[in-house]
């Protein structure tokens, strides 16, 4: 197993047909221990137990550095130590650049943005101390190739801060032994965008995309656990793509 003996933090995991729940439940099934947190503390929980025994779910809200600090902690009383951080929790919102905002701008940002520093800086003490550790950012090909799909272009200025923000993460935090990478997914079917494509729509977005397919939320925990495990053990401030060449660079 790949990550027997480890124990890990994903964000934004309650939902069971998300990439972070699937992430859990691929991580669970290589050896983790996993904790779950979410906005949502019962989903959580629920999110935790369908794991089966040894695994956690708390609540937490990203956007506010004192409750990452709290759940952190708790995460670290439960499991002793914590080895892998994958911040998962997003949300994004569908509207045009002259239609964003104030109030829309801050939500998207903080969730995107500031929750990956918050929750990273949460758990940066431990690791630093131990000396290791993974830690996986969720970003976007909205961040590569300037939305065009589902999110707004708050959102695509959020998943390219989160790309700047991992790498510097990497480049400080490697001579602590620690690993930072990203993970830009292209359109992942999930519940966030369940219903929100039309049937023409579904056919011009697969005509661009040479794998021919849209992907499901298992691509993406499949890389997270490459990040995640050994076998990136060389592997820092890097960006994988998981879009079925939607945007080849």
């Amino acid at each position: 197993m790949l990550l027997q003996g480890k124990t890990a933090i994903i964000s934004g995991a309650a939902g069971e047909r998300g990439i972070g729940f699937a992430t859990a439940r691929t991580f669970a099934a290589q050896g983790a221990r996993v904790a779950i947190l979410d906005l949502d503390g019962e989903g959580a929980k629920r999110a935790a137990r369908a794991l089966g025994a040894g695994h956690v779910g708390i609540a937490c809200n990203v956007t506010d550095k004192q409750d990452c600090e709290r759940a952190v902690a708790e995460v670290s009383q439960a499991f002793g130590q914590v080895d892998i951080l994958i911040n998962n929790a997003g949300i994004t919102q569908a509207i045009k650049v002259w239609d964003i905002d104030p109030a829309s701008w801050d939500r998207i940002q903080d969730v995107n943005l500031r929750g990956v520093l918050y929750l990273s800086q949460a758990i940066m003490p431990h690791m630093r101390e131990r000396r290791q550790g993974a830690i996986a950012c969720m970003s976007s090909v909205s961040a590569q190739r300037g939305g065009g799909i589902l999110g707004g272009a708050h959102y695509s200025a959020a998943k390219a801060g989160v790309l700047g923000l991992a790498k510097a993460m990497a480049r400080e935090l490697g001579p602590d032994g620690i690993r930072v990478n990203c993970v830009t997914p292209g359109l992942i079917q999930t519940d966030i965008n369940a219903g929100k494509i039309s049937d023409d729509a579904r056919v011009k977005i697969l005509e661009a995309i040479p794998l021919a397919r849209l992907g499901v939320p298992q691509d993406v925990a499949n890389i997270f656990l490459f990040l995640a495990s050994d076998l990136s053990a060389y592997v820092t401030g890097a960006v994988i793509d998981v879009n079925g060449g939607m945007l080849i660079h």
